[in-house]
């Protein structure tokens, strides 16, 4: 299977969004890609609460996914949308993935259980938990006659056993769409998403938010980029640098039973107690 990875520098007007990821990801099926992904937050880059109150949409109304599922009803594609930010009945967002079938209709959901609450020290904070309700559960999404992809968003690639779980559960591709920091995607990008792909034996993609966001309200934010694509033996096979656009890859199964057969490390959980403190 073909996959095609889409790089955007989001702003903070779901329209204007909408168009970008619309041409790129048009690209990337001229290009072959059977399943295209698009990054974290493909609606709406936004530090500012105001402002998302202001744009945002509730799933059931949000134009950008309307149209995007559109977009793959057309092209008859698997749109992985990495994530749009929405609204719920409650006081928070959710940021949610959405894998849309080629006849337009969701095929999977799932929400971002690992919420981004951090200091990075120089005056860059973000508290996302302040306007996003974490998710509860894992989810896995068979595609027919292809991969079965487990889902996940940004952070969560920190969290070594949400991945674990996904790919004993069947997974053979992990989706990371993100919008990763400047700091933390020079030190941590690249070696995270490899060794996510080594200790499961599966394909990693990541699609990514790029560059400096245009802020309408608030401050704007700047992404890493580098968009990847990572084989199941740890061996990067795309990196897209810091240019939004649009770029492909071929994923080979087999590699993933290679792998797997190689370093069968997947079946080889033992149960363990906790250290004990010798206080």
């Amino acid at each position: 299977m073909r996959a095609g990875l889409v790089q955007l520098t989001s702003s903070d007007e779901p329209t204007e969004n909408l168009a970008a990821a619309t041409a790129t990801i048009r690209r990337a099926a001229a290009d072959g890609a059977r399943l295209v992904l698009t990054p974290e937050v493909t609606n709406c880059v936004s530090a500012s609460r105001r402002r998302q109150n202001e744009v945002l949409r509730a799933e059931a109304e949000d134009p950008v996914l309307d149209g995007l599922r559109d977009l793959a009803a057309e092209l008859g594609i698997h749109l992985l949308i990495g994530s749009l930010a929405l609204k719920t009945e409650g006081a928070r967002f959710a940021n949610r993935s959405l894998l849309v079938a080629p006849d337009g209709a969701i095929a999977a959901r799932y929400d971002k259980i690992h919420m981004f609450d951090v200091d990075l020290g120089g005056g860059e904070a973000y508290r996302e938990s302040d306007g996003f309700r974490p998710g509860a559960r894992a989810v896995t999404a068979a595609l027919p006659g292809g991969p079965v992809l487990g889902l996940s968003i940004c952070y969560d690639l920190r969290f070594a056993a949400l991945y674990r779980t996904l790919a004993q559960a069947g997974a053979q591709v992990l989706t990371v769409p993100s919008a990763f920091t400047r700091p933390t995607g020079r030190a941590h990008w690249e070696p995270l998403l490899r060794a996510r792909a080594i200790e499961t034996g599966c394909y990693v993609l990541a699609p990514a938010q790029t560059g400096d966001h245009p802020a309408r309200a608030g401050r704007s934010r700047s992404t890493w980029g580098h968009s990847m694509a990572v084989s199941p033996w740890g061996e990067v096979l795309l990196d897209m640098g810091d240019a939004p656009g649009a770029a492909v890859v071929d994923l080979d199964l087999d590699t993933v039973a290679e792998a797997r057969r190689r370093i069968p490390s997947l079946a080889h959980d033992r149960p363990f107690r906790p250290p004990v403190s010798d206080d």
